[in-house]
């Protein structure tokens, strides 16, 4: 975080209201305490949230005193900058990329901090602490620098930003345990909760007027939480009791899937992550 401020003008912390990007804006918060974060909140909304991440955002942002900014996927779809997707498994993930690049562009921001860790998924595993994008906000796997020493290189030409990955070395495990080990509150849905799904490909999903459901798709009550936060129309739930942190962490270390297990997203090809960040995802 100290290195991003000290090597760049413009940086801003991508915010999407979920467990690794709550725990950047505490580690934010420790590296420059007692001062205020130097860094603007950025969120790329799809319109699609989970309603619970997004009053957690809003309750956050006043807790922490930090300037949040926010850019929707409807104003670009609305612009014809992107097409709504159709069909049974529609989203609006995969259009933030349009959105998050032209708020870089606005902005004129030159680092934008994420929680991404290599441990999700491959593509993210080829990423580096300090993960280069050209003037187009393209990402080549093949173009990466060495860091060695944890020497972090943050020059870059004009037009051309970086993708910042603090908590790229981290683990899921490690990151329950941080939120544990610093009291941080956290959004209700990563909680055991009742709620309405229903089932598809195997997987519990929220019922939800976003998601174009199939006449058997009948949604049922059922006690879940959920892994991983994004987008409502490409994460599940899983079937969960776990009404504190150690519950989790213990569901945790048997669990026989990975956490982005449960994001249809990754799912649509063997190389979906890494075309999109080819693209300039997040």
């Amino acid at each position: 975080m100290r290195e991003v401020a000290a090597q760049f003008e413009r940086p801003a912390i991508l915010f999407s209201g979920g467990k690794d990007s709550i725990t950047l804006v505490r580690l934010a918060q420790k590296a420059f305490y007692p001062g205020k974060i130097p860094f603007p909140l950025l969120h790329v909304d799809t319109g699609h949230n989970f309603p619970e991440t997004i009053d957690y955002r809003d309750w956050l942002v006043n807790e922490v005193g930090a300037d949040l900014i926010v850019r929707t996927v409807q104003d670009s779809i609305d612009q014809g900058k992107v097409k709504e997707e159709t069909g049974k498994y529609a989203s609006r993930n995969a259009l933030q990329t349009v959105t998050l690049l032209d708020a870089i562009e606005e902005f004129k921001f030159d680092a934008c901090i994420g929680g991404g860790r290599r441990d999700e998924e491959k593509a993210r595993a080829k990423e580096r602490i300090f993960s280069v994008r050209d003037d187009f906000g393209q990402w080549d796997a093949k173009r990466q620098r060495p860091e060695l020493f944890d020497m972090l290189n943050g020059r870059i030409a004009v037009g051309e930003n970086v993708r910042v990955f603090p908590i790229s070395n981290w683990t899921e495990l490690d990151v329950w345990n941080y939120i544990k080990e610093e009291g941080i509150p956290l959004p209700s849905i990563y909680f055991s909760h009742r709620r309405p799904v229903f089932e598809r490909d195997g997987m519990l999903w929220a019922d939800s007027v976003y998601i174009n459901k199939d006449e058997d798709e009948v949604p049922y009550e059922a006690t879940v939480r959920f892994r991983t936060v994004g987008d409502m129309t490409c994460t599940a739930a899983v079937l969960s009791e776990a009404t504190e942190l150690d519950d989790i962490i213990g569901e945790i270390l048997s669990a026989e899937i990975s956490e982005r297990g449960a994001r249809m997203d990754d799912k649509r090809s063997e190389a979906a992550m890494e075309k999109r960040k080819q693209q300039g995802y997040f």
